[in-house]
């Protein structure tokens, strides 16, 4: 079993370059952030010269490249001289402005292109971030998706995001590229996109509901117990070829979510609201049928899409982490939610 402490890893990743696509995302900004304070070269894909620059100022370690996944040209550059460097690709659309389609182009394509730079630059390994999409819902509360379980994609995000897995692993058994594929769920932690401050301004004032009874599970990962995870995915040679669940130690029932939310939001000295809204699991069920009817169509509405998932158990079992990569999750929902918070407020996003 390995015995990688988070300060082995970090001199590990010290040693050699590093790639990040999706690196002004939520996750992305939290991952860079780590591989350079480790003291490796950090190579990382933007979309526009804002966030570059916003990641440039943290490290003169950061190389930032602006383009889009779905440009070659962008990800060619991206990649020279790229030979040996560790690529974390984890740049995705989840909830594109209007239309699926961004979806497929981004998810798909801009992983078809990534994973062909990979091959041709000469990489040491591609840690590819997934999700729990592609499995769809848990039967019952009781159930865990593991490492075995079969794809059940949840409309266009969980089709592109199996797809994209797919061609990741079709990339390693041909011997292209070593590929570990890392599956996360719903984040929370700081960086956070403003979805996140919004969700937490609704429970604060009582206007997140409850949906059903709240006895559904969800998994969830601190951004930094992910970040932990990645850097394992990437440092263990027996990870090669293999994928994991990187979560939280266990999942948490949706009234516990909601209810460490309210905690956190007092522990850090903000004034929440009593009331909470309910709405009974055939609201969710509408609202699925609504989202799977517009998504067919090509549309995406992202408020439709959220209230639809929260009727579901969508949780994982993270023995196979545990076991092959010494994986260990060191922060809780209660303590992850006010890091979050107050991330919000020292970065002056209302809540």
């Amino acid at each position: 079993m390995p015995n990688l402490s988070a300060s082995d890893v970090g001199k590990a990743n010290a040693a050699r370059s590093t790639i990040v696509t999706g690196a002004a995302g939520w996750l992305g900004k939290n991952l860079v952030r780590t591989l350079a304070s480790a003291g490796g070269r950090v190579r990382c894909l933007v979309n526009d010269r804002d966030e570059a620059a916003l990641l440039e100022v943290i490290s003169p370690r950061i190389e930032v490249t602006v383009g889009d996944l779905r440009d070659p040209v962008a990800v060619t550059r991206l990649f020279e001289e790229g030979g040996g460097a560790t690529v974390f690709h984890a740049g995705a659309v989840i909830h594109p402005r209007s239309r699926t389609r961004e979806i497929f182009d981004v998810n798909v394509g801009g992983t078809e292109h990534v994973l062909d730079r990979a091959r041709r630059a000469g990489v040491e390994r591609l840690v590819f971030v997934s999700s729990n999409s592609p499995f769809g819902a848990n039967p019952t509360p009781f159930d865990r998706f593991t490492e075995d379980s079969p794809y059940n994609p949840y409309l266009s995000y969980g089709a592109s995001k199996r797809e994209a897995e797919q061609l990741v692993f079709r990339t390693h058994e041909r011997g292209d590229v070593d590929c570990v594929v890392v599956r996360a769920p719903w984040f929370y932690g700081p960086f956070q996109p403003d979805r996140q401050s919004t969700f937490f301004a609704a429970i604060r004032r009582g206007r997140f509901p409850l949906v059903g009874p709240g006895t559904q599970q969800r998994s969830m990962v601190y951004t930094g117990n992910l970040v932990d995870g990645l850097l394992l995915a990437a440092s263990v040679p027996e990870a090669s070829g293999r994928a994991y669940w990187i979560a939280d130690a266990d999942p948490y029932p949706l009234r516990e979510i909601l209810l460490t939310v309210r905690h956190a939001l007092v522990a850090e000295g903000l004034e929440v609201t009593s009331f909470e809204p309910r709405i009974p699991r055939a609201g969710a069920q509408l609202a699925a049928a609504a989202d799977a009817f517009l998504q067919g169509r090509g549309r995406y509405v992202q408020a439709l899409h959220v209230l639809g998932e929260l009727k579901d158990t969508i949780a994982c079992d993270i023995g196979r982490a545990r076991k092959e990569l010494g994986y260990d999750p060191a922060v809780g929902l209660l303590e992850g939610m006010r890091a979050s918070i107050r991330w919000c407020v020292a970065h002056g996003q209302s809540i």
